[in-house]
């Protein structure tokens, strides 16, 4: 399967570049992955698509301030550093800029020294291994000195930064927020327990892969970055019993849904509490066995995730739906509107 398959045209003016002031106002586009069907709403109204009994699963993992800006210790030389993935203890899987003036044994300087490492090595894809040295608790200096990691097509800076954050983000990891959940207040949340919709969480920290483009021509030879996720034993619980009485599960983002498909995949569609990494990659002809629908954004052209979409929805239903939501002058991608698919 050819990747221009899941391509289409996109004004730039479209990409949003700042969140909206009140996070449920946002628009929703309603498409029927059965028919093709689309309905046009506002994104807090979505109680009005589902019904009592149905359990939404939002991805709880909290993003971090994972950018940082320093120099280095001998010559000054400014440094940006971004934080992929804790190895162990102080030490940390980075992305350097420039990479080549940071070599093992260099030493940085962060915030006038509030923060320091020294480089122990580099990495098959040209990452540098930090360990890292302070006073304190670690988390607790990258949020005064460090800044959030927007995506690359986010020129806008970020005044507040628990815009970019959902309202329940709670497990830090994430170099990338779980955006279809920055849809959701605390109040719209408690209006769907009311009517009886269930709330669950899982969490899988999300990594800077899912904004790499596919280089590849054909959908399968593109290669995966492996995230980490957990999801508890009550959980699994939760949506087994769900299923059982019939009710729908709705993934909140692409990245509950392959969290959920990984162990539904794995123990023939049953959940379990189960924590591990994943890099399953979903694309037209999967079979999806644990989920019904999902909230989502608008994604970019060529990317996984739009072919993740498009299996669940049918590819030339999505691209339909695109295309409208193009004419309509939708906002994309991560401070952009929402798709419900059910």
């Amino acid at each position: 399967m050819k990747v221009d398959l899941f391509d289409f045209h996109l004004p730039e003016e479209l990409i949003a570049q700042v969140p909206l002031m009140e996070r449920a106002k946002s628009r929703l586009m309603v498409l029927d992955k059965q028919t093709g069907e689309v309905q046009h709403s506002t994104f807090k109204n979505i109680k009005e698509y589902l019904r009592p009994g149905d359990c939404l699963v939002l991805n709880d993992t909290r993003v971090l301030p994972a950018r940082l800006f320093g120099m280095k210790e001998d010559t000054g030389a400014k440094i940006e550093v971004l934080l992929l993935k804790q190895l162990e203890g102080d030490r940390w899987e980075t992305l350097v800029k420039p990479a080549k003036r940071v070599k093992e044994g260099t030493k940085l300087v962060f915030g006038d020294g509030l923060l320091s490492a020294v480089c122990t090595g580099t990495s098959d894809h040209g990452g540098r291994e930090l360990e890292f040295s302070y006073k304190g608790i670690f988390y607790e200096v990258l949020e005064e000195l460090g800044e959030m990691p927007l995506p690359p097509y986010i020129k806008e800076q970020l005044d507040d930064k628990e815009r970019y954050q959902t309202v329940f983000a709670k497990e830090r990891g994430s170099a990338a927020a779980p955006t279809a959940g920055l849809h959701f207040t605390e109040a719209l949340l408690e209006e769907l327990k009311e009517m009886g919709v269930l709330i669950t969480f899982i969490t899988l920290h999300v990594g800077l892969g899912t904004f790499r483009p596919v280089s590849a021509e054909s959908v399968d030879e593109h290669e995966m970055h492996a995230e980490f996720y957990q999801v508890s034993e009550g959980t699994a619980r939760l949506l087994n019993e769900v299923r059982e009485k019939g009710g729908r599960i709705v993934t909140v983002g692409t990245t509950s849904t392959r969290t959920l498909e990984t162990i539904a995949s794995a123990n023939d569609g049953k959940f379990i509490g189960a924590s591990g990494w994943t890099d399953i990659f979903i694309f037209p002809g999967y079979e999806f066995k644990g989920i019904d629908g999902m909230i989502t954004n608008f994604h970019l052209p060529k990317s996984t995730l739009i072919m993740l979409v498009s299996a669940l929805a049918g590819r030339e239903n999505v691209l339909h739906a695109y295309n409208l939501a193009v004419k309509d002058r939708y906002r994309f991608f991560s401070f952009g509107d929402a798709m419900l698919i059910l």
